[in-house]
C-alpha cells in the first residue's frame, strides 16, 4: 500500500517503521532536520529487544507529499490534537477526497471535524496505547509490549477489517471496537489520571498521589467523567494496556482505604518517574495544551448534558491559564492545598459539592 503518515513524532515514527518494515510504501511528513536524518541513516525502532532499521520516504510538507499527483491508500494523522486543525488545512487543498484517514490523537471529539470535512465513510478513529520513547531524532524505543493500536468505525456498517489486518500483519497488537466514542472516552478516562494535577503542581504523578487532598480531588474528577459518560451513553471499554473497566469499577465501588493504594500503584507503574503529557505541553512554552481535549471536553459535555463537572472545569481553566501565562505557576508549584482551595471555589460556583 501507499501510506502517508502526517506527523513523524514517536507514534508516527513507530507506525512508519512498522509499516515500512513490511514492505509498504511509507511517506512521512516531518520536520526538515528529521527528514534529512531519515534520508541519511534511516528510521530505527527497538521493540521487545529486537532492532530494525527502515528507510521510509521523508518529506517536509503536504505539497511535497502530493507532488506529481501522488495518491495514497491511507493517510494516518499522528500530530497532537491541538495541531490537527492547522495541519488539515493544506491536506484539504491537495487531497479533498482521501481514500481513508485514520486518527491516532488522544482526547475527545477529535474525529468530529474530520467527519464534517471528509465524511464519516473516509474516517476511522484510532487509539494508540503503546508508549514510545524517542532516544534520538530517528531512534525509537517501545517501552512495553502490552500496548497496541485500536480502531473503530465512525459510522454504522463501516468495514474496518482490512485496516485491522494491515496493522496486525505489520506486527502490532490490533483491536477493533464497534463504538469509537466509547473507545476514545475510555482512553481519555485513563489519560487524565495524575495528568492535569501533576502539571499544575509541577510534581511527579507518584508524588502528587502522596497527597490525600489531591487523591480525593482525582477521584472526584474520575467520578465526574464516569457520570458524563453514563449520561452520554458511552460504555467503559478496555483497550490494550488500558484497564478502564477495572478502574471504573474501583472508583465507583471500592472504599477509599482500598482504592488509594491500588490506584497509587497504577499511577506509579504506569508513569514511573516520567512527567505526564500536560506537563510537557506546559513546559514547551508553545501556548498549547491537550487538556482542552480531555478535562475540557469532559466539562463541555457535562454542561451540555446537565452533569456537574466542577473539578474537570477547574483543572482545565487553571492549566489553560498557566499555559497562556495568565496565572503565575509559582502560585501552585508544589502547593496542593492551593489547588484544592481553587477547585473548591469552582465547586461553589457550579454547585458541584
Amino acid at each position: 500500500m501507499d501510506i502517508l503518515i502526517y506527523g513523524a513524532g514517536a507514534v508516527g515514527g513507530y507506525l512508519g517503521a512498522r509499516l515500512a518494515q513490511h514492505r509498504h510504501n511509507v511517506t512521512l511528513i516531518t520536520r526538515e532536520v528529521m527528514a534529512k536524518l531519515i534520508d541519511e541513516t534511516g528510521l530505527e525502532l527497538t521493540e521487545g529487544g529486537k532492532r530494525i532499521v527502515t528507510r521510509p520516504t521523508a518529506v517536509t510538507s503536504v505539497a511535497q507529499a502530493f507532488k506529481d499527483g501522488q495518491t495514497y491508500d491511507l493517510i494516518i494523522l499522528t500530530m497532537k490534537a491541538y495541531d490537527l486543525a492547522a495541519a488539515v488545512d493544506p491536506l484539504i487543498a491537495f487531497c479533498p477526497q482521501p481514500n481513508m484517514i485514520i486518527t491516532t490523537q488522544n482526547g475527545i471529539g477529535v474525529e468530529k471535524g474530520l467527519i464534517k470535512q471528509f465524511g464519516a465513510e473516509r474516517v476511522i478513529a484510532g487509539s494508540f496505547t503503546l508508549p514510545i520513547r524517542k532516544e534520538t531524532t530517528t531512534q525509537l524505543v517501545a517501552e512495553r509490549t502490552d500496548g497496541g493500536f485500536c480502531l473503530a468505525p465512525t459510522q454504522p456498517k463501516q468495514d474496518i477489517r482490512p485496516w485491522l489486518k494491515l496493522f496486525a500483519e505489520a506486527g502490532m497488537d490490533t483491536e477493533g471496537y464497534k463504538d469509537y466514542e466509547s473507545m476514545k472516552w475510555s482512553k481519555a478516562f485513563l489519560n487524565i489520571i495524575a495528568n492535569a494535577t501533576s502539571a499544575i503542581l509541577n510534581r511527579r504523578p507518584g508524588l502528587v498521589y502522596g497527597s490525600d487532598a489531591i487523591f480525593d480531588l482525582e477521584i472526584k474528577m474520575l467520578k465526574e467523567t464516569l457520570a458524563v459518560m453514563k449520561a452520554a451513553g458511552h460504555k467503559v471499554v478496555d483497550l490494550p494496556a488500558v484497564p478502564a473497566t477495572k478502574l471504573a469499577f474501583s472508583v465507583k465501588r471500592l472504599p477509599r482505604a482500598l482504592l488509594k493504594p491500588g490506584l497509587s500503584k497504577l499511577v506509579a507503574d504506569g508513569r514511573g518517574d516520567k512527567m505526564p503529557s500536560f506537563h510537557i505541553d506546559l513546559t514547551t512554552g508553545k501556548g498549547k495544551s491537550e487538556v482542552v481535549y480531555h478535562n475540557g471536553a469532559i466539562a463541555k459535555a457535562g454542561k451540555e448534558l446537565g452533569v456537574a463537572t466542577p473539578v474537570n472545569a477547574a483543572l482545565t481553566d487553571i492549566l489553560w491559564k498557566l499555559t497562556l501565562e495568565k496565572l503565575d505557576w509559582r502560585e501552585f508549584n508544589g502547593r496542593p492545598q492551593r489547588l484544592v482551595q481553587e477547585v473548591k471555589r469552582y465547586e461553589a460556583v457550579m454547585g458541584g459539592k
